[in-house]
């Protein structure tokens, strides 16, 4: 019932940039939070970075510095601002969603995942 669409991945050389971003649609009622998270090749999925409700941020050790997340409301839109990049932010990155729809059931959504290629 709400769905999350990726776009912004894509092949970059260490040190580039990328802006990953991701659409909230359906029955939303609200969201408490929207976040990141990625999988490298024979790796568990890890957060990346998470931004809450009232807009405070958690971010991975290893990306803090470099990658900024935000979010607009009026769009149910989260955004990955991915500065600095480095060969080991290779991975698929995943959006997640969660809050209530108009039932006020809970819902916990991601999105299908978009390939990020850090790489000379």
């Amino acid at each position: 019932q709400v769905q999350l669409v990726e776009s912004g991945g894509g092949l970059v050389q260490p040190g580039g940039s990328l802006r990953l971003s991701c659409a909230a649609s359906g029955s939303i009622f609200s969201i408490a939070a929207m976040g990141w998270y990625r999988q490298a090749p024979g790796k568990q999925r890890e957060m990346v970075a998470r931004i809450l409700s009232g807009d405070n941020t958690n971010y991975a050790d290893s990306v803090k510095g470099r990658f900024t997340i935000s979010r607009d409301n009026t769009k149910n839109t989260v955004y990955l601002q991915m500065n600095s990049l480095k060969p080991e932010d290779t991975a698929v990155y995943y959006c997640n969603a969660y809050g209530q729809i108009y039932s006020l059931k809970p819902f916990d959504s991601w999105g299908q995942g978009t390939q990020v290629t850090v790489s000379s």
